[in-house]
C-alpha cells in the first residue's frame, strides 16, 4: 500500500471519528479501537512532550515530525475536522426544529454506553455500587444546578475545549457529551455551522480558534493526567464516570426544555424573552406534539446503535487476541 493511500485511509478514519464525537454518548475514542488506530493515536499523542518542545526550540522539525508521528497526526485530524465541519449544520437544524427525537436518540445512545461500560467492571462490591452512586449523585447534582446557559465568554470556550477534548481519547464517553454538560455543544456546533456558511466570520474564528487552542492545552496536560489516573485507579475512575454519564441523564432528557419544544414548533416563540416560561403563554400547551412514537424509536434506535459498535469493537479485540 503507498503512503497516500495509507494516510488516506487514516483521513477515513479519522472522518469517523469526528462523527462519532459530533454525536454525545458515541465515543471517537470506541472508533479509534475498533479501526485499529487507538494505540496509535495515544501513543502519537504522549510523545507530544518535553522533548517534542526540546526539537521545536533547536529547529530539529524533522526529527520532531518523526517524534509526534505529524503525518499520521494530521491525516487523523483532518478527518476529524471534514466530519465535525460537514455535521455541524445538520446537528443545529435538528436540535432547533427536531428537539425531541434528537435528544431521544441521544438518550438511547446514552444508556447503552452506560450498560457496556458498566459491563467491563467485572464482580461488583459494595464499594463499588458506593462509587457508582457517588458518580450518580455527582452527575445529577452538576446538571441540576448548573445554568441552563453557560457564559459565552473566551474564557469558558478555552475551558470547554479543554475539558472536551480529554473525553475524546477515552473509549466509551464522547467529547459532544462534556459539551453538552458544560452547555456548550448546541452553541459550538452553531458557531462552526454560521463559519461554514460566512455568518460573522471573523468573530466565529476567534471562537474556534480559542476552542482549539483549548484542546490543545487540553491534550498536552488534562490527557496525561487522566492516563494516569486510569493507570492507578482504573476501577475507581470507571464507576465514577459510569456513575456521573448516569446522572447526568437528566440533561438529556427529551421533554426537558419544553420553551425548546414549543419554539420548534410555534416559530413566532423562537425569539421568547429570557425567563418566561412556555406554561405561561395560554393556548400553546395545549397544542404541543410530544413526539412521543417518534422519541421512543429514535431512542431505541441510538441503543441500538451503541450496541452494534460495541460488539464490533469486541469481536476485533477477540479477533486481535
Amino acid at each position: 500500500m503507498s503512503n497516500l493511500a495509507k494516510y488516506l485511509g487514516i483521513t477515513v478514519k479519522g472522518a469517523c471519528m469526528g462523527a462519532a464525537d459530533v454525536i454525545p454518548g458515541v465515543s471517537g475514542g470506541t472508533i479509534a479501537f475498533i479501526t485499529g488506530i487507538y494505540d496509535q493515536f495515544v501513543g502519537s499523542l504522549n510523545n507530544i512532550d518535553s522533548s517534542a518542545v526540546k526539537m521545536l526550540f533547536k529547529g530539529k522539525f524533522k526529527e520532531l515530525w518523526n517524534h509526534i508521528n505529524g503525518t499520521f497526526l494530521v491525516s487523523l485530524f483532518a478527518g476529524i475536522m471534514i466530519s465535525v465541519v460537514s455535521l455541524a449544520k445538520l446537528m443545529q437544524y435538528l436540535l432547533t426544529w427536531h428537539p425531541i427525537e434528537t435528544w431521544a436518540f441521544f438518550f438511547g445512545l446514552i444508556i447503552a454506553s452506560v450498560i457496556f461500560i458498566g459491563k467491563g467492571v467485572e464482580k461488583w462490591r459494595a464499594k463499588d455500587y458506593l462509587l457508582y452512586l457517588f458518580g450518580i449523585a455527582l452527575g445529577v447534582v452538576i446538571c441540576t444546578l448548573s445554568p441552563t446557559t453557560t457564559p459565552d465568554a473566551l474564557w469558558f470556550i478555552f475551558i470547554s475545549g479543554a475539558i472536551a477534548i480529554c473525553a475524546m481519547i477515552l473509549p466509551g464517553i464522547s467529547g459532544s457529551f462534556i459539551l453538552l454538560i458544560l452547555g456548550k455543544y448546541k452553541y459550538i456546533m452553531g458557531v462552526i455551522s454560521d463559519l461554514t456558511s460566512g455568518i460573522n466570520v471573523t468573530e466565529n474564528i476567534i471562537i474556534i480558534a480559542v476552542f482549539g487552542i483549548g484542546c490543545a492545552v487540553g491534550i498536552l496536560s488534562f490527557s496525561k493526567f487522566l492516563h494516569w489516573l486510569l493507570a492507578k485507579y482504573k476501577r475507581q475512575t470507571i464507576l465514577v464516570m459510569v456513575g456521573f454519564i448516569t446522572g447526568s441523564l437528566v440533561k438529556v432528557w427529551p421533554w426537558a426544555n419544553m420553551e425548546t419544544i414549543a419554539a420548534s414548533q410555534f416559530p413566532e416563540l423562537m425569539d421568547l424573552p429570557e425567563g418566561v416560561m412556555i406554561d405561561t403563554l395560554p393556548g400553546y400547551m395545549d397544542q404541543i406534539d410530544m413526539h412521543y412514537p417518534g422519541a421512543a424509536i429514535l431512542a431505541i434506535i441510538g441503543f441500538s446503535l451503541i450496541i452494534g459498535i460495541e460488539l464490533t469493537g469486541k469481536a476485533i479485540a477477540k479477533k486481535r487476541g
